[in-house]
């Protein structure tokens, strides 16, 4: 069994397809892990999650997106913020029905964090000074501020260990941020959101050789669709 982690889909069901393809990830023997928001963006999100449960080994991380849909499949909630940063794309994907059980439980179930052979999966962040289990899921989905100090100190040259883990895996945050399409490694920290749910590029990476596929630009899936 491989072990792949991938950034934020947002919708975009085909470049979903296509680094799967691209890397030979096997649906009955290999292992994936996401890093929340499949939900919001691009306009496959029902389509995205219906291809992470044909996956035997699935680990899903949730995201701060995936919270938003969830407080509008399961309580009606639709938050401004929400609906003018994907949400829309996210209910037109559902239709009439709204969202299946199946779907519902797919992220209600979800992680809020994952420990895996001293690497942490996490979709924000987290503060370093204290125990992961001791902060809140709001603050661990939204959280930039340590993929920001991992940023500066891997420009002045630093090599700073965090959390001690010997790797953590962060979605949420676009490398475009960064002037970059593609996966950071910043300290001990890997960024894997490249965009997918902008202008930029879906990321899979296997997390034993660090070798990565990335998808084609997602708005040339998406032609005249606009995924915020």
């Amino acid at each position: 069994m491989k072990t792949f982690v991938i950034g934020d889909i947002h919708g975009a069901h085909k470049a979903l397809v296509q680094c799967l393809q691209r890397s030979a990830f096997d649906y009955g023997k290999d292992r994936l892990i996401v890093l929340g928001d499949v939900c919001d963006g691009y306009p496959q999100v029902r389509e995205c999650v219906d291809e992470l449960l044909k996956i035997k080994h699935c680990d899903y991380v949730i995201g701060n997106h995936d919270l938003w849909a969830l407080d509008w499949a399961t309580r009606g909630i639709l938050e401004a913020a929400w609906l003018d940063q994907g949400g829309r794309n996210t209910i037109a994907s559902y239709g009439k029905e709204g969202m299946p059980s199946a779907h519902v439980d797919f992220l209600k179930n979800a992680h809020r964090w994952l420990e895996l052979d001293g690497r942490l999966f996490v979709h924000g962040g987290f503060d370093p000074r204290r125990p992961v289990g001791e902060q809140s899921l709001e603050f661990i989905v939204w959280d930039r501020e340590l993929i920001r100090e991992a940023w500066k100190k891997s420009l002045s040259g630093e090599d700073h260990h965090y959390g001690g883990f010997e790797e953590i895996y962060l979605g949420h945050t676009p490398t475009h941020l960064f002037d970059s399409i593609q996966p950071l490694h910043l300290c001990n920290i890997w960024a894997l959101d490249t965009g997918a749910g902008w202008w930029g590029k879906l990321t899979v990476m296997d997390i034993a050789t660090k070798q990565y596929w990335q998808s084609d630009i997602t708005p040339s899936f998406y032609p005249g669709v606009v995924s915020r």
